[in-house]
């Protein structure tokens, strides 16, 4: 399924010497990371054309800068950025004109994404939304206007673009569905046809012909204005993208804390599994029977605008993963088409984790089961990163041994995908043990190569029953420039060729270890008939440049308090 949106447009004069209204729509170029389409109306104020002016750039500069806006921004940080730039454009050269008059306008603006529509607007232009209820088609009015109230005063605008240097832009977000008409119109529409006509018309023939009805039924109904429709009819839509899942989670309420036996949209609660105080886990059962997570926030962080993406985020996450048929990542379910809350479903899977594994009475594994174990997390994250993210987060606690037998990687909280925010991006994430020293560094980043070391590290822990540069605080200093203790050592049935992959692992620079989990799984598959070459031990000067220069200096003042002795022994 993909996009599909009959557009129509129409627009008309009047008794007016002059049309100041002006819409227009634009979808996506083919190939562009920022999908969807962008539609606008505005309805121009003022005398001498000034008001067309307005009206036109607005519209024009919208539609033509949309898409190329950063791919990372979410649609209301877009529009209010292009909106903000051109209303201090507007207002600049209206203060500039000295009493020949104010270019102003109103403006009403859908983008729609995904599976999502996003309304900007300012003014008395308004916004749309005809659907089918259960008693037929339902009109609902999208926007409120910003005019003043009297009935003498209608035409008083409280809010337009170009009218201070300051505007305040209403957003509204809603999901769309096939089969919607969204319908934006000028005031010369709306301010004569009755809602039930307006919603008679919009669903007449093609997106065109309602719109060109609209228009008419408007100027023959004695409308004394300029009358202008823009009609889009959605006939079909893109895949759920990230900014859907992050609208879902911005708009539901986060459920209260469940008890077992409570339901809600049809799962009952069978047990709470966790509560790390900013997420709650709970076992639940759907109508079918099958067992599912089901992942919230905890209400104490209902409000964080930054834990509400991240969230969103993990479920785009699990749903790409889920869709793309990665093996070795828990299954996510369908949102419940009327979903009242916001949480996460997904598959629930009976077995312990590798954390509790270590815990357990059963004493460190078998290399043979480590080594099945390595191969199966390899894969997983060769298919991630192919996939462009990044874990950020692999440990004992985020790998499930599953009674099928199965590995599984859980928890996607901290990855990353190219498509996160910045606030995510910058998030130093992770568990300090397990993370790459490059991270420690200033500006240092997360990428591939970091979930390599923290499998690297797990693997070893595994094996030898402790963690290879011991637990570590957060920002450690120095304890990666000194290689581990082989593996062999501490347990001798390691072979020889598994200590060079570890040691390649935990290489104390970045570009010793492995570039790819492709590079790392060869390296695991061939084992002893294809061993590694040792690795050569660094220079201290590029193994810990600071130790290198303290030795320097302790051996150039050792010398100079050998000359000074022997100066003083010589007189």
């Amino acid at each position: 399924m993909s996009l599909d949106v009959d557009i129509g447009h129409a627009s008309g004069r009047g008794p007016r010497d002059l049309n100041e209204d002006f819409a227009g729509a634009v979808r996506a170029q083919p190939g562009d990371r920022r999908q969807g389409l962008i539609a606008a109306v505005a309805d121009g104020v003022s005398g001498g054309g000034l008001g067309l002016e307005a009206a036109q750039t607005t519209v024009m500069g919208l539609l033509s800068d949309y898409f190329a806006t950063p791919p990372g921004w979410e649609p209301t940080v877009a529009l209010d950025r292009l909106i903000r730039a051109q209303n201090a454009w507007l207002a600049d050269h209206n203060r500039r004109r000295r009493g020949e008059g104010a270019a102003l306008t109103t403006l009403t603006a859908l983008a729609l994404q995904g599976q999502t529509w996003t309304l900007a607007h300012v003014g008395d232009t308004r916004a749309w939304l005809l659907r089918q209820g259960e008693q037929g088609p339902e009109l609902s009015l999208l926007t409120q206007d910003h005019a003043l109230d009297h009935p003498d005063q209608r035409s008083r605008l409280t809010r337009a673009v170009g009218l201070d240097d300051g505007l305040r832009v209403d957003f509204a977000q809603g999901e769309a569905q096939v089969g919607d008409t969204l319908v934006l119109t000028s005031d010369g529409v709306h301010g004569v046809l009755r809602p039930t006509r307006l919603a008679e018309l919009a669903a007449w023939g093609t997106a065109d012909l309602a719109a060109r009805a609209l228009v008419q039924a408007a100027l023959e109904a004695g409308g004394q204005d300029n009358a202008s429709a823009l009609v889009l009819r959605v006939q079909g839509l893109d895949p759920r993208q990230l900014h859907d899942e992050q609208a879902w989670g911005r708009t539901l309420p986060v459920p209260s804390p469940l008890r077992v036996g409570e339901a809600l949209d049809g799962l009952t609660v069978t047990a709470r599994v966790a509560d790390t105080g900013v997420h709650l886990l709970y076992q639940v059962r759907a109508a079918d029977g099958a067992l599912g997570a089901l992942k919230t926030l905890h209400p104490s962080r209902a409000s964080d605008p930054q834990e509400r993406d991240m969230l969103a985020h993990e479920a785009w996450l699990g749903r790409r993963l889920t869709e793309a048929e990665v093996p070795g990542v828990v299954r996510v379910w369908p949102r419940p088409a009327h979903a009242s809350a916001f949480y996460l479903l997904f598959d629930w899977h009976q077995g312990r984790t590798l954390e509790q594994l270590m815990a357990g009475p059963g004493g460190p594994p078998r290399v043979a089961d480590a080594l099945t174990a390595a191969l199966a997390w390899t894969r997983t994250l060769a298919r991630l990163h192919r996939l462009g993210m990044v874990h950020r987060d692999l440990k004992p606690g985020n790998l499930h041994l599953g009674d099928d037998g199965q590995w599984r990687l859980l928890d996607l909280g901290v990855a990353l995908s190219g498509q996160e925010n910045a606030e995510q991006r910058a998030l130093h994430a992770g568990t300090p043990s397990y993370m790459n020293p490059e991270q420690w560094e200033e500006g240092g980043q997360a990428d591939a190569g970091s979930d390599l070391f923290a499998l690297g590290v797990t693997l070893y822990q595994w094996l030898t029953g402790r963690l290879p540069f011991g637990e570590l605080e957060p920002y450690p200093r120095g304890r990666h420039r000194r290689e581990p203790v082989p593996a062999s050592r501490l347990r001798p049935d390691v072979p020889i060729w598994l200590d060079r992959v570890l040691a390649k692992a935990l290489a104390p620079q970045a570009r010793q270890r492995f570039e790819t989990a492709e590079e790392l799984l060869l390296a695991l598959e061939r084992g002893a008939s294809r061993p590694l070459q040792p690795a050569r031990a660094l220079p201290l000067l590029q193994r810990d440049p600071r130790a290198a220069l303290q030795l320097a200096l302790g051996l150039s003042l050792a010398l100079n308090a050998v000359l000074l002795l022997w100066l003083a022994l010589w007189r």
